[in-house]
């Protein structure tokens, strides 16, 4: 990859918008990991895969493994 550097600026709602520049280096990105490191932020982009989708949802739903455990259970006894 080539270093490409911008201007980008944070607003007052702590957001940050990537310039297109840069975008478009990544197609098909929605998600990046952000680290700091040395004093300064590092954004990875991230390729998450359905399973890792279906997860995320799960949890922000405050669904666990168990929860799921169970309904699979409840589902193979109601036959």
């Amino acid at each position: 990859f080539g270093e490409t550097s911008m201007l980008a600026k944070i607003t007052s709602k702590n957001q940050l918008t990537l310039p297109k520049a840069i975008v478009k280096e990544f197609p098909g990105t929605d998600y990046f990991d952000i680290q700091a490191e040395a004093g300064r932020i590092v954004l990875t982009p991230l390729k998450l895969s359905r399973a890792d989708a279906v997860r995320k949802k799960l949890a922000a739903l405050g669904i666990t493994e168990q929860d799921v455990k169970d309904a699979i259970k409840w589902a193979r006894d109601s036959k």
